[in-house]
């Protein structure tokens, strides 16, 4: 069956197929050429035409309560899938390198990241974060933090410099990462929201942005302004 070209930027209401006005050109479509220009490959999208989905605020309920366990057979139901779709499209464009579903006002242990957007030194994602749990948790790093559910604020905070996490992705296949630098914090900043908690519960200095890249880190999810480690990140099957 032939996919329709994801070009439809739309705005989400509160229900998955309400009507909603369409603009051009899809961000989606921008970031998917950029990826295949740079040999990182295609986005795993598989539904024809996901949508933006509004990102709740604190002190929104949802963001502080622990999100619940996906069960396997929810993998196959065709709106679970369309809400990853749409978490995709609604981090792109926020823009952010990772979005947990509480963000967008829904209570369910799962997650996506890709960091390989506009960064040289990563190429890893998008991925799909299901029911994800640490395994090993080591070091310690500084890292200042933004988040989307609280813009334009940054904050600092300490991070494990080294963590590993094992999930199942969207299709309900068990994998495991090992994440640091960059990764590493993006995969701990995305998993204290399933919990119901946010990076400012952690973070002192909690301040308005004073600089450039303070400024880009506000308005970017878990993003960091600190390099606090090489920022190495592999991923085993």
């Amino acid at each position: 069956m032939a996919r329709v070209p994801v070009y439809v930027k739309c705005l989400y209401l509160s229900a998955p197929f309400r009507s909603r006005t369409p603009t051009f050109p899809h961000p989606l479509a921008t970031f998917a050429a950029v990826r295949e220009l740079r040999g990182l490959g295609k986005l795993d999208i598989m539904n024809g035409v996901p949508y933006l989905r509004e990102i709740v605020h604190e002190p929104h309920p949802t963001l502080r309560r622990a999100a619940k366990k996906v069960r396997a057979e929810e993998l196959e139901d065709p709106l679970v899938q369309q809400l990853i779709d749409d978490m995709f499209v609604t981090m792109y464009e926020a823009p952010g390198i990772g979005l947990a579903a509480p963000q967008i006002n829904v209570a369910k242990r799962l997650f996506v990241v890709d960091i390989a957007i506009d960064r040289e030194d990563y190429k890893l994602g998008p991925l799909v974060f299901v029911n994800p749990r640490f395994t090993a948790r080591e070091g310690e790093l500084e890292s200042t933090e933004g988040c989307l559910s609280v813009p334009g604020k940054v904050g600092d905070l300490k991070r494990y410099e080294r963590v590993v996490c094992v999930a199942l992705d969207r299709h309900g296949k068990r994998f495991e990462v090992e994440g640091k630098g960059l990764f590493g914090r993006c995969l701990q900043h995305e998993l204290d929201h399933l919990d119901g908690t946010l990076y400012i519960d952690k973070a002192q200095n909690i301040r308005d942005p004073h600089t450039e890249e303070e400024d880009e880190t506000a308005s970017t999810e878990g993003e960091s302004t600190s390099a606090g480690g090489d920022g190495e990140a592999a991923l085993s099957a």
